[in-house]
C-alpha cells in the first residue's frame, strides 16, 4: 500500500510541476502586452519601459521562469501588476478562505440532501417519489446559477448581500467567519454571518445537490439489485437495515468520487455566484484580475486552482485505498 501511495504522490508532484509550466508559458505567449493593455496605446514609452522593468517582463523567458520558480519555492506568488505593492499571497489567502467557507456551507446542504434524495429515488424506483426527485434534480442542473441567485435576492430582499460580515465588525482569527463564530460560541455573530452566507450557499448548492442525487440513485440501484441484498431481505432484514449496513457502504465509493469532484469545482471559484452576490472569493478575485489585465493575479489563481484539484485527487485516491481492500489488492498484485 505504501508503494501505491508513493506512486500517487510522485504523480501529484509531477502534475503540479507541469501545471506551473503550462500556466507560466501560457501567459507569456499571449499577444497582448499586460502593460500596454493597462495603460493603453497612447501611454508614454518611457513609462511602459519602467513598468516592464519593475514587473520583470523585459527579461528573457528563462530568467523569468527561474525567478518565478524561486518565488514559488518561498511561498511568494508575486506582486499585483494593477496595484503595485499589494502582495498577491495576502489577498489570495483572504479570497480563498471566503470561497472555502462558501463551498463548505454549500456542500453541507448538497451532500446530505443529495444522498437522501438519491436513496429515496432508488428505493421507490419508477414511482412518484422517484419521478419527483429526478425532476427536481434535473431542474437543479438546468436552471442557471446566476438566474437562481437573482431570484433568491428578489425573493428575500431583507437578507444581506455583498459582504461576509457587517462593516466595522472585529476581524476573526481565521478566514471562516461563520464557522469560527460557531466554534467559539459566539452564536450572535454566527447568526449575523450566517445571514450573509445563506443565500450564496443555497444558490451554489443546487448543482452539486442535483448531481449527487443522480449519482447516488444510480449507485444504489446497482447495489440493490445484487444477490446478497435480496438474500438479506429474504432472511427478514428490514429495508432500513439493508440500506444502512449493506447498500450504502457499497455505493459510497461512487458517491465519494462525485462529491470530491464537485468540491474541487466549487473551490476553484464559484464565479457566477460570487459575482452576483459580490462575495469576495476566488472567483470574484480572478474576474477582477482579468478585467484589470492583472496577469500576476490570473497566474496565481490558475495555479491555486490546479493545486486544489491535484490535492483533492490525491486525497480521493488515498480514501479509496483505505475504504476498498479490493483496490489495494488489485494494485499491489
Amino acid at each position: 500500500m505504501w508503494g501505491v501511495l508513493l506512486k500517487r504522490l510522485v504523480q501529484a508532484v509531477a502534475t503540479m510541476v507541469i501545471a506551473v509550466l503550462v500556466v507560466f508559458l501560457a501567459l507569456r505567449i499571449l499577444p497582448v502586452n499586460p502593460v500596454m493593455a493597462r495603460f493603453g496605446q497612447h501611454a508614454v514609452p518611457e513609462k511602459i519601459e519602467l513598468e516592464m522593468e519593475r514587473m520583470g517582463w523585459n527579461k528573457p523567458v528563462w530568467q523569468q521562469a527561474l525567478a518565478f520558480g524561486n518565488q514559488l519555492l518561498h511561498g511568494d506568488l508575486g506582486e499585483s501588476f494593477a496595484r503595485p505593492g499589494e502582495r498577491i499571497s495576502v489577498r489570495l489567502g483572504e479570497a480563498l478562505s471566503a470561497t472555502l467557507e462558501l463551498t463548505l456551507a454549500a456542500m453541507l446542504i448538497a451532500v446530505p440532501l443529495g444522498i437522501f434524495v438519491g436513496t429515496v429515488a432508488a428505493i421507490w424506483r419508477n414511482s412518484w417519489p422517484d419521478w419527483i426527485s429526478m425532476a427536481v434534480a434535473l431542474l437543479g442542473v438546468s436552471v442557471p446559477v446566476f438566474f437562481l441567485a437573482i431570484c433568491l435576492i428578489l425573493a428575500f430582499p431583507s437578507m444581506p448581500t455583498g459582504l461576509r460580515k457587517p462593516p466595522g465588525t472585529p476581524d476573526f482569527h481565521t478566514g471562516f467567519y461563520f464557522f469560527e463564530s460557531l466554534v467559539t460560541g459566539n452564536f450572535r455573530m454566527a447568526v449575523v454571518c450566517g445571514r450573509h452566507l445563506a443565500l450564496p450557499a443555497l444558490a451554489l448548492s443546487t448543482i452539486p445537490l442535483a448531481v449527487i442525487s443522480r449519482v447516488t440513485r444510480n449507485a444504489m440501484l446497482e447495489v440493490l439489485d445484487a444477490d446478497y441484498l435480496r438474500t438479506a431481505r429474504a432472511k427478514g432484514a428490514g429495508i432500513l437495515r439493508v440500506i444502512a449496513r449493506h447498500a450504502m457502504p457499497n455505493a459510497s465509493l461512487s458517491v465519494l468520487n462525485i462529491v470530491g469532484f464537485q468540491l474541487g469545482v466549487l473551490l476553484s471559484g464559484a464565479i457566477l455566484t460570487e459575482k452576483v452576490f459580490n462575495w469576495p472569493g476566488l472567483g470574484n478575485y480572478v474576474v477582477d484580475g482579468i478585467r484589470d489585465y492583472d496577469y500576476a493575479v490570473v497566474q496565481a489563481c490558475a495555479l491555486v486552482t490546479a493545486g486544489i484539484f491535484v490535492v483533492l485527487n490525491l486525497t480521493l485516491d488515498i480514501l479509496f485505498l483505505l475504504l476498498d481492500p479490493r483496490l489495494r489488492e488489485g494494485r499491489q498484485s
